[in-house]
């Protein structure tokens, strides 16, 4: 028998007898033939027929491996791919008749392997009583390497993909059937365990021989695989098996960067995007940030980790060192997919999440508009109102609630100096630029505050920024959040409520939360907030109730920011908006990772300027110790670290 003959018997024979006869060992392939022409799908008896909409079988969990009939589905399953594996190696020698005489040989011999594994598979799904056709079975295999174009398609598909994945796979189960006693199983997965090794190996030879000059194998692999297939397949839903990839001779970059590669196996991704500086970019004019807000948008992307889901995107301006991914994903936090927008034009997509709907946000997502389903919530936006991004918007909601208005606008600096200058002999005033965030922007004035210097700063603050806010300054006791999330008919729940750090001169450092917020507190402001200032019922009651009023048809998160501040008499009293952010926030992001993390316990977010404070030793994990959630080594000016206390 020719190489031929037996890769057309085992492609397009119609009986599963003829398909396991094993083929010659030393079959000739001096004549290879013309090449064919990809079929639709390959022979099958009617029982095994692929097609789109098989249905894939679950697998059992760990707690159901002793049972013979769920053995079996695993078995049905896994015997299909072996027999989808045999059917590809077979179209790649008809395919392919020009392709190296060594590169054939090594297919073939690869090509009897995977009949051999099919044929223990259906011997012992039979012992389980599971007859091979009894369930349904898919295509996936042959939709996506079938069409391949060259030998180099087959072995970046299928050796360095679907292979390389059951390098975890068949590793990991045959460990597990054999700890329940199926040592039979157990035994064909650990013969097709060493097979997957040089079958991978084949392939990287071949890769190597056949990839772009100059370009690490990583790169060149990512770059050769197509839509919907990704380097995240080439690993198998089981823990990592470095040492197998080392057998086939993977390199240890190739190896490192695969195990903290992340992509969605199923769930439509929702895309995310850190854009910090979002109040900025809603100022009129060209908004071009300084060194510091530029440090801020770079240094602090990783923290979308903290608040996407599993299967997400971020879309990231510098990505981390596949070193530092490394060490978040061996402390527990699931990697979200690195990419970019370009990468990421024509892929179906759940939504679109950034920081917030400012001008660059629209800008930059604009292009996947049109990739978004149309039945989730979050599709692409223009811009929402400038207002909802600047200190107006928490005005506005104190008047809404029928508060005491403590603050005023002005869009005039000798208007705003006037009314700074009258109230100086009773109180300090604290100036807010209308766009600053995160304590920035603000100016604390007294009466030994130089008027010439300060009216400068009001004029120069409205020319950029279109007005200021002008309160009393507080004796600050306790800064904190509530959180929140609208949907698209107006629904809002409350999130959680945090604990907020500030300095001295009250920018932001960090967000403390815990499973009872209440515990959070100083003793003395937590009996004032729960007895006197009825707290839960102004957060979880009026301002949900009101915020639709306030930012009508926003969807996402929401935070307000609020105070309790002591009185000259000593009391205590509450500021219930010191601001409103239509946007996502550090206090949500740290909710998120508490969710993620130990609930049971508190947490702390912190936002440190990496030359100024010493940075903790990141050896912790989400369930305990500290973690720094971006990478050290990058970051020019900003590193956040979150921390789980016993």
């Amino acid at each position: 028998m020719t190489v031929r003959e037996a890769a057309e018997r085992v492609l397009f024979a119609r009986t599963l007898e003829e398909k396991l006869a094993l083929a010659p060992r030393d079959a000739d392939d001096a004549s290879p033939g013309a090449a064919i022409l990809t079929p639709d799908a390959p022979g099958r008896p009617p029982e095994l027929r692929i097609h789109a909409k098989g249905v894939r079988a679950e697998f059992p969990g760990i707690h159901r491996l002793d049972d013979d009939r769920e053995r079996g589905v695993m078995l049905h399953f896994l015997a299909n791919h072996e027999l989808l594996a045999a059917e590809l190696m077979a179209l790649v020698l008809l395919k392919f008749p020009d392709a190296p005489t060594e590169y054939r040989a090594g297919v073939y011999e690869a090509m009897r392997e995977e009949q051999m594994h099919a044929l223990m598979y259906v011997r012992r799904m039979k012992e389980c009583g599971i007859a091979f056709g009894e369930l349904p079975v898919n295509d996936y295999f042959w939709r996506i390497v079938a069409p391949m174009e060259t030998p180099m398609d087959f072995v970046t598909r299928l050796n360095l993909t679907f292979e390389q994945a059951n390098l975890d796979f068949s590793k990991h189960y045959a460990g597990l059937f054999r700890q329940a006693g199926d040592t039979a199983t157990a035994a064909v997965l650990e013969k097709i365990y060493q097979d997957e090794i040089g079958h991978v190996g084949h392939g990287v030879k071949w890769f190597r021989r056949w990839k772009e000059r100059g370009s690490t194998d990583w790169e060149a692999y990512r770059k050769s695989l197509v839509f919907p297939l990704t380097a995240a397949r080439a690993k198998g839903v089981a823990p990592f098996n470095a040492e197998g990839r080392v057998l086939a001779g993977l390199d240890e970059d190739f190896i490192r960067h695969l195990e903290v590669c992340e992509q969605s196996r199923g769930r439509t991704p929702v895309v995310h995007w850190f854009n910090p500086n979002a109040e900025g970019h809603a100022m009129s004019g060209r908004y071009q940030p300084d060194k510091a807000a530029a440090a801020l948008e770079e240094d602090l992307e990783m923290l979308i980790a903290g608040w996407c889901r599993k299967d997400d995107v971020a879309v990231l301006r510098r990505p981390p060192s596949r070193e530092h991914l490394a060490t978040l994903k061996n402390a527990g936090l699931e990697l979200p997919e690195i990419t970019t927008v370009q990468e990421l034009r024509g892929r179906k997509l759940g939504g679109l999440r950034p920081w917030a709907w400012s001008p660059d946000a629209s800008a930059i997502l604009r292009d996947l508009a049109e990739d978004v389903s149309p039945n989730v919530p979050w599709q692409w936006r223009e811009p929402v109102p400038r207002e909802w991004l600047s200190k107006e918007i928490g005005i506005r909601l104190e008047e809404v609630l029928g508060l005491s208005e403590t603050g005023g606008i002005f869009r005039d600096a000798d208007e705003a100096w006037s009314a700074i200058d009258a109230r100086l002999d009773e109180c300090q005033i604290l100036a807010k630029a209308f766009f600053s965030r995160a304590g920035q922007g603000h100016r604390r004035i007294n009466r030994e505050s130089p008027p010439e210097a300060t009216r400068n700063w009001l004029r120069n603050t409205i020319a950029a920024h279109g007005g200021v806010v002008i309160e009393p300054w507080l004796e600050r006791v306790t800064d904190f959040s509530a959180l929140y999330e609208m949907d698209a008919s107006g629904g809002v729940e409350l999130i959680g409520l945090t604990v907020i750090e500030n300095d001295a001169a009250g920018r932001y450092t960090g967000t403390r939360v815990g499973p009872k917020w209440a515990n959070l507190l100083p003793p003395e402001v937590a009996a004032f907030l729960h007895r006197e200032a009825e707290v839960m019922r102004w957060y979880q009651e009026e301002i949900s109730a009101a915020l639709p009023r306030v930012v009508p048809g926003h969807i996402g998160p929401l935070g307000v920011d609020a105070m309790v501040h002591r009185l000259l008499d000593g009391s205590l009293a509450l500021k219930h908006v010191v601001e409103l952010n239509v946007r996502m926030t550090m206090g949500r992001v740290a909710l998120e990772l508490l969710k993620k993390s130990a609930s049971n316990r508190r947490g702390k977010l912190s936002i440190l300027r990496k030359h100024r404070e010493e940075l903790p030793i990141s050896s912790g994990s989400l369930a305990e110790g500290a973690i720094i959630l971006n990478d050290p080594a990058q970051a020019r000016e900003f590193v956040a670290v979150w921390q789980v206390e016993k």
